[in-house]
């Protein structure tokens, strides 16, 4: 596509992606919130020559990040595609260990478990605490 026709296709769609963007902006729709969510986990847990000694599983609550980031796309003559694209995303900004005791474990035969040290696990995730948006494929922060 040559300069002319770039600028041409810009001077079409950039009144178009300005009306997107101030409604976009104007309607306040970005909402990246921490949220509750339901998990069921299961671990394993093998010996040293790699047979199943139990598994445990428990349904867990565990934090997500949920929402919408505003992202937008405007014509460009510098870039390749023709378009500058700003993308958003909903993600963590701080992290916390969380330990979550598994309470049903059972054998390889399926029985299930009920001595103190074989009847429960305990395993270690990280879950947010805070959520927000970000510039999407920016692993940086």
């Amino acid at each position: 596509m040559h300069v002319q026709e770039l600028l041409f296709v810009a001077a079409i769609l950039v009144p178009q992606c300005l009306r997107a963007l101030r409604y976009s902006q104007g309607t306040g729709d970005e909402n990246c919130e921490t949220l509750k969510s339901e998990i069921h986990l299961i671990k394993e847990e093998f010996d040293e020559l790699g047979r199943m000694q139990r598994t445990c599983n428990a349904d867990v609550i565990v934090n997500k990040c949920e929402g919408l980031c505003n992202s937008q796309v405007q014509p460009s003559v510098i870039t390749p595609t023709g378009f500058l694209k700003e993308c958003y995303c909903c993600r963590e900004s701080f992290l916390k260990e969380k330990v979550i005791t598994l309470t049903h474990c059972y054998d390889p035969d399926g029985t299930r478990l009920t001595s103190p040290e074989m009847g429960s696990m305990d395993i270690r995730l990280r879950e947010p605490t805070e959520c927000k948006c970000f510039k999407c494929g920016d692993f940086t922060r």
